[in-house]
């Protein structure tokens, strides 16, 4: 992704010998290929300006080496480059393309302490979406997620840490501003699940509407697709969504949450069951899928 790439030469010069001469428009349709990688929504198969520029990345390892370059000079990442995916790419930490999740949670809610149940929701879904490693590497695998079900299972995990704390004599009632996950656990069963309205309408400051808000976020981001409106919303995993999970599959916190209550599956549903005894992990702060920390 870091080699060098040479310019073609006004008329008259010769090209290199080794490297092939690189036109502004070859540029030009490496950043576009770039671009539409930008755009999580769009699919190959429905734009055949899109679809042409991925068979030139296959086919042409000189134009891939360029459009990975024009990503890695955007502070982007490329995940994936493929007729499934399109141009998947994330953003890196430094990248002007970069999601914190502390912009996130203000455009959401006025109180900063929620920044961290934003970040909860957003690990529950993608550990309900792909509760075990096979599936995480499995292409063909699509997950499952509806908003009532990542909410009751971040309750189960908060009731399982409190008995935990309860066992080891900790102190099981922190500040609502104390930092770290595992607080924000136990604020979430402190939370309404709905809230109440006059109307009945779900509020924006219960779990569930801050579920509702990162499934919102991710299927605008194409990560996630709508499916119906069974429990509170139901949701499918897009290939976008399993290469992001994938990067980020890493998190201590994440594996913390799947060790808490999410089991096999196997009809495509994730099933809660009580978790058995495991190690503790260490959790990280401000853990997001897919977010930066602040």
């Amino acid at each position: 992704m870091s080699e060098h790439v040479e310019w073609s030469e006004p008329e008259g010069s010769a090209p290199a010998a080794t490297t092939a001469a690189v036109t502004p428009a070859d540029a030009a349709d490496a950043a576009r290929l770039v671009s539409f990688g930008l755009q999580p929504k769009l699919q190959p198969a429905r734009d055949q300006e899109y679809a042409d520029l991925l068979r030139r990345y296959r086919e042409d390892p000189p134009f891939a080496r360029l459009a990975d370059a024009v990503a890695t000079g955007l502070g982007l990442i490329v995940l994936e480059v493929s007729p499934r995916a399109g141009m998947a790419v994330t953003a890196a930490e430094d990248s002007v393309f970069a999601v914190r999740m502390g912009d996130y949670a203000r455009r959401t809610s006025a109180d900063g302490g929620d920044r961290f149940l934003h970040g909860l929701a957003h690990l529950a879904v993608a550990a309900m979406a792909f509760p075990r490693p096979e599936d995480l590497a499995d292409d063909g695998y699509i997950g499952r997620v509806t908003v009532n079900g990542v909410d009751a299972f971040v309750r189960q995990a908060c009731r399982r840490l409190e008995e935990r704390a309860a066992e080891q004599g900790e102190n099981t009632d922190p500040a609502t501003d104390a930092p770290g996950l595992e607080a924000a656990w136990r604020i979430w069963v402190r939370r309404s699940a709905t809230g109440a309205t006059k109307d009945a309408r779900r509020l924006a400051g219960s779990t569930t509407g801050i579920v509702a808000k990162a499934v919102a976020f991710l299927t605008d981001s194409g990560f996630l697709q709508r499916t119906g409106d069974d429990n509170g919303g139901t949701y499918r995993t897009t290939a976008r969504y399993q290469l992001q999970v994938r990067d980020m599959a890493g998190s201590a916190a994440m594996a913390e949450l799947l060790e808490l209550g999410v089991v096999p599956v196997t009809d495509g549903t994730p099933t809660l069951l009580p978790p058995e005894e495991s190690d503790d992990l260490e959790l990280v702060a401000d853990a997001g899928l897919p977010f930066h920390s602040s």
